[in-house]
């Protein structure tokens, strides 16, 4: 991949550029297996998958600079101020088409943008969200309510401008601080959840749910996962940090029996939610199907029973820092048959499964969701011994 950004030293942030992208899926699937070596030493490793190198990117996270009608969308350098890069070419190429029609909009608008060092200003970033169906949200974050009445007011003509945006919110943070975004949002449009088909299941994300940032190597990544539960067959899956529900729809529609999702964020369960009943009217035979709000890490609201069954399954997506000493132990404590370990972390998943004493690695891949980057996810298929 070249990118004028980053050999004019305008943005740094694909550390990797330059980097053969062979090498990089090689020294990534090389890291990963020297840091399992000690925690699972008869693993087999199967063959990377990877995705394409450039224009992979479904989301565009863009930090807004510049001045009210002259804005810049990409992000801040060292003094704070705006650098434009609309036209990255990591992200998807309808992505990079919808980028600076946007910005276009924003100026018409005249929307405020945020000066960090003035703390002055109301627009912070513009996230965008794009469907493999070639539909987007778009999110405004906003330091305050100050310019809300005008985006509603502008709603109209930005829905004609932009007519694949399905899904418009804004989010308030009103913190000055390195944070993205704030607990408040406000829907605009009358579709508050965009569609994402994704292999053979379909996804519906509300403004706040998170979902993976390459489109085709998650799809490859919870195929795996179904592969995985197709030869396991379990009559229970526990799906904890289940996010919009990607893993457990997908052992669901591979002919799991009961299938449970846990997720700390209610918006994301109302987006399970959503999904499940898609998939369930296209599938009568699939489920059943549950997801509820809370905090994978409490054990102590975790049923051991649940994994009672003849054959039963916990599948597991924490964020960096790993599942942690006591939902290590309670998986050890319970039932489970299988464990399924999607990890953006290597390290803490070494350290996971040597909490895992009953539990031995059969399978691992590594899955390339960030190529220019040292960042990974890496899957892993256990069984108790």
């Amino acid at each position: 991949m070249l990118c004028d950004y980053f050999d004019a030293g305008r943005c740094r942030s694909c550390a990797l550029m330059g980097v053969p992208y062979a090498v990089q899926l090689a020294d990534k699937d090389a890291r990963c297996r020297r840091a399992l070596a000690d925690a699972a030493p008869t693993v087999s490793w199967l063959e990377p998958f990877a995705g394409p190198e450039s224009a992979f990117r479904n989301k565009a996270k863009l930090v807004v600079g510049g001045r009210t009608g002259a804005v810049t969308v990409g992000i801040l350098d060292a003094d704070a101020n705006g650098v434009d890069l609309r036209a990255c070419g990591l992200h998807e190429p309808a992505l990079q088409q919808l980028i600076p029609r946007v910005a276009d909009v924003v100026d018409e608008i005249g929307l405020e943008p945020y000066d960090v060092s003035a703390r002055r200003g109301e627009l912070k970033h513009v996230i965008l969200t794009l469907s493999p169906a070639g539909r987007a949200m778009m999110r405004f974050v906003l330091r305050s309510r100050r310019h809300l009445a005008l985006l509603e007011s502008r709603l109209s003509m930005l829905q004609a401008r932009l007519p694949e945006v399905a899904v418009v919110s804004v989010n308030l943070q009103p913190e000055h601080k390195a944070v993205l975004e704030g607990d408040t949002e406000i829907v605009l449009t009358s579709q508050g959840e965009l569609a994402m088909p994704v292999g053979d299941i379909t996804l519906f994300l509300r403004p706040n749910s998170f979902f993976q940032t390459n489109t085709a190597v998650a799809s490859a990544l919870y195929g795996q996962a179904q592969d995985w539960t197709r030869q396991v067959a379990p009559a229970v899956v526990l799906d904890l940090y289940c996010g919009v529900g990607g893993f457990a729809l997908s052992c669901a529609l591979a002919g799991a029996g009961r299938v449970l999702g846990v997720e700390v964020s209610p918006e994301a369960v109302h987006s399970a939610d959503s999904s499940a009943r898609r998939l369930c009217a296209e599938h009568p035979g699939v489920g059943p199907l549950e997801f509820r709000a809370g905090d994978a890490t409490d054990v102590g609201t975790l049923d051991p029973q649940l994994m009672d069954a003849a054959s039963s399954m916990v599948v597991v997506n924490p964020p960096r820092r790993g599942i942690g000493a006591d939902l290590a132990a309670w998986v050890e404590r319970s039932g489970a048959d299988h464990l399924v370990y999607s990890s953006c972390n290597v390290e803490s998943l070494a350290r996971d499964l040597t909490r895992l004493p009953s539990f031995v690695a059969h399978e691992a891949r590594l899955f390339d969701m960030f190529p220019q980057t040292s960042h990974h996810e890496v899957i892993v298929r256990l069984e108790r011994a």
